[in-house]
């Protein structure tokens, strides 16, 4: 199937729901656990290699978003730091770190569902994945399931202001 966003086509392929479902798995864990619910995976040849999810609170690692966690994990099951070949299917548009982390492992697709109009880095205020400036570039496509992602963002955050937790409001992931 073909899409046609912003004056650009790209392609949907078969693998990308079910792949965006795994990683809205991960969220809804990141959810029960108290994290702002995030969720990624890592495919190569259509086999899932990593998982993630935001983990900064648990882990009390500031650098736990949910691709990072991803990236790290499918590192260690390919033994590699390149991930050529690779699609990252993510909830929500990396942030600006995200997005070099993803670039400079050479990533060669993103998927993701909900934008982020506060730190989205594929698109929504920056496009670090496709800036011709960058040594690697790579394939975006946005918007797989992405009402689906946004009203678990969007019921986290609403839960926390009702407790008043400052801590989730002040994140973006």
């Amino acid at each position: 199937m073909k899409k046609i966003l912003a004056n650009k086509s790209f392609e949907i392929n078969s693998h990308d729901y079910r792949f965006m479902r795994e990683a809205m798995i991960e969220a809804e864990r990141a959810y029960d656990e108290g994290e702002i619910p995030v969720g990624a995976i890592v495919t190569r040849g259509g086999e899932i290699v990593g998982r993630g999810r935001n983990g900064r609170k648990i882990g009390r690692m500031p650098f736990a978003h949910a691709e990072i966690c991803a990236l790290s994990e499918a590192g260690e099951n390919l033994n590699t730091w390149r991930f050529d070949g690779c699609e990252l299917y993510v909830t929500l548009e990396p942030c600006p770190m995200c997005a070099g982390a993803i670039v400079q492992t050479r990533v060669s697709r993103v998927v993701y569902g909900a934008r982020d109009p506060k730190a989205g880095a594929a698109g929504t205020l920056y496009d670090i994945l496709r800036d011709p400036r960058m040594p690697h570039r790579c394939e975006v496509v946005r918007g797989i399931m992405e009402a689906e992602a946004a009203a678990l963002l969007r019921k986290f955050f609403l839960a926390k202001r009702k407790t008043g937790n400052a801590d989730a409001l002040n994140a973006r992931e």
